[in-house]
């Protein structure tokens, strides 16, 4: 019986050690190992931001580049850091694992921020310094510095898109579904690594920047390099007390084989029981420390991969389980669509938000502001509500509507939208009240610095961080959650994805709108001299994009069926696993 006992102290979800061995709970995983995952977040998050927040300014400053050239090869550069990660959870749950993914892209990642570093470092990788008010009039950077330059950004995105789907992930699975105390454990875990992310960005969009501004691009860039560094010989040093998932395959792989074995059985008819359908028994799922999932009704047609046709190809008979898996992953997908445009009006935060607050007065006195540092605002804002939202607003609310998250993740994500709306109406307003200021002040045509604080683009900011705190939290817990337990780094990925979609999109629309208000003779909204730009016509636009962009997400979320919620299902899973366990121990009495 002591043999017995000792078992209840093993992961019950499939996690393993670095050599494949079942892990005790005791000693590993929990807060105890997701402290040094923190740690690493918390130094990645410096150097990432400490690069994005500025660059805007560094290719309009010391490359040269125009206001729409500058800003969409920002946006262009976050978009891949945001999409690479689709591959990084691809090779992560096909072949490598999130551990050995992330070890390897961490090697990736610090060589990008190296090669950055020594590009801003060296004379001959830049061109000559040039203060001339029109970058028009300034030496271009040559073809081999602009390769140095972005093959060492891309380098990066390559790098992070490794780390990005991985590392939340590994935090995750260090808490066991499958018992009771780390569940609840784990319905805080994405709050407080939202936390950890910002709390990092915080000093990026500050110190860092201030010190790119003021001191030399070459420190601003060292210190976040050599922070790197660290962070992955902290996360290194945890590598005792993880919990790990062994790869189950390719995800692309499994959901494609139920698309295929549906559309070539698209003839032949469902059964009327859902119990008739191809399925393993609970034991082999349990055994490996997963869920089976019950036949739905929605996407009605992939049940047909499931249907029993004497043929055991995987090809043309999948379980229903796996058919379950692949719903789950393509009904978020309308969900996905709609985080595209709120993804683009943050993508303003570190171009177009910046390049506003270069025109208008930044001292304190002696001391200047950096425009950049605004972002910093963005980040206390989100930690501010984070902790409030977490200690607070979900004690109260989970009493009235019994939902341990106090409301549901789309209800949530719905609240940031709308806030969205409002940022970008008050964004329009204030630069009105810009322009108008330059244009009294003859300061329109020479595109000269305005009498005007700095904080008077602080309320856009400051907003920008509260939606966050509702969208981008929920966002990344919804995509997680919602994802099959085999999916969780692809599942990941999606909340990545839309920071990379809307990222294009921005350049997108950057351009095309920049090009179609030229046409005719006209003097056209976004132009280098954004005295005499029209950017309150384009937030303007944004904030009428984003309001049909929510009567779309209020359209898409009224057909949205949850995912049958582990906690929900935890207590019924964790008697059947007794249950098996006290008969294979009845049978082992048997046989001695």
């Amino acid at each position: 019986m002591a043999v017995e006992e000792g078992k209840d102290d093993y992961t019950e979800d499939g996690t393993v050690d670095l050599k494949g061995n079942p892990v005790l709970r005791s000693q590993r995983g929990g807060w105890t190992a997701c402290s040094f995952v923190v740690v690493y977040e918390v130094f990645e998050r410096m150097a990432y931001y400490g690069i994005s927040s500025n660059l805007v300014l560094y290719l309009t400053r010391k490359l040269h580049q125009g206001t729409v050239k500058s800003a969409n090869n920002v946006t262009n550069w976050v978009g891949t850091i945001w999409i690479t990660p689709i591959l990084g959870a691809y090779v992560a749950d096909a072949h490598l694992g999130r551990y050995w993914t992330f070890v390897c892209s961490c090697i990736i990642y610090i060589s990008g921020m190296a090669m950055l570093t020594l590009s801003v470092s060296l004379p001959g990788l830049k061109p000559p310094p040039c203060h001339q008010a029109n970058v028009d009039n300034c030496k271009k950077a040559s073809t081999l510095q602009l390769a140095v330059f972005f093959g060492a950004l891309y380098t990066l995105a390559v790098g992070t898109g490794g780390t990005k789907p991985n590392i939340s992930t590994i935090g995750a699975d260090q808490f066991d579904d499958f018992h009771p105390k780390e569940k609840a454990q784990k319905l805080s875990f994405f709050n407080w690594w939202m936390f950890s992310i910002f709390f990092g960005t915080l000093f990026a969009n500050t110190v860092l920047v201030y010190i790119q501004d003021n001191v030399g691009w070459t420190l601003g860039y060292g210190l976040p390099t050599l922070g790197l560094v660290i962070s992955v010989i902290i996360f290194l040093a945890g590598t005792p007390f993880y919990r790990h998932r062994v790869p189950a395959g390719s995800p692309f792989t499994r959901m494609a084989t139920v698309i295929v074995a549906a559309i070539r059985k698209w003839r032949v008819p469902l059964p009327s029981d859902p119990k008739e359908l191809h399925e393993l028994g609970l034991e082999e799922y349990a055994s490996k420390g997963k869920f089976m999932i019950e036949s739905t009704s929605s996407l009605r047609f992939l049940n047909k991969a499931a249907v029993k046709t004497g043929s055991v190809d995987p090809w043309m008979l999948c379980t229903v389980t796996q058919v379950e898996e692949t719903k789950q992953m393509l009904r978020m997908i309308p969900i996905l669509i709609a985080t595209f445009v709120p993804s683009t009006m943050i993508a303003q935060t570190h171009t177009l938000f910046v390049k506003q607050g270069t025109t208008l007065d930044r001292h304190i006195g002696n001391f200047k502001i950096p425009p950049a540092s605004l972002t910093g605002f963005v980040t206390i804002s989100l930690l501010i509500c984070v902790v409030l939202y977490d200690r607070f607003f979900v004690p109260v609310v989970r009493k009235w509507t019994k939902n341990p998250r106090g409301i549901t993740l789309l209800q949530r994500m719905g609240v940031g939208l709308v806030l969205h709306i409002i940022i970008m109406v008050i964004a329009s307003f204030t630069e009105r009240y810009r322009l108008n200021v330059a244009k009294q002040h003859g300061l329109d045509e020479n595109g000269g610095q305005l009498p005007l604080t700095i904080f008077i683009l602080l309320p856009q900011f400051v907003l920008m961080g509260t939606a966050d705190s509702f969208l981008d939290v929920a966002k990344l817990e919804f995509f997680y959650d919602q994802a099959p337990e085999s999916m969780k780094s692809l599942g990941t990925s999606y909340s990545s994805t839309s920071l990379g979609i809307g990222n294009f999109l921005s350049s997108f629309l950057l351009s095309t709108v920049s090009d179609i208000t030229q046409r005719h003779g006209h003097r056209g909204w976004i132009l280098n001299n954004l005295n005499k730009s029209h950017l309150d016509y384009y937030y303007a636009f944004f904030a009428a994009l984003s309001f049909l962009n929510f009567i779309f997400y209020l359209t898409v979320i009224k057909f949205y069926v949850y995912k049958a919620e582990v906690s929900d299902s935890m207590h019924v899973l964790t008697e059947e696993l007794k249950v098996m366990r006290l008969k294979s121990s009845n049978q082992e009495d048997l046989k001695q």
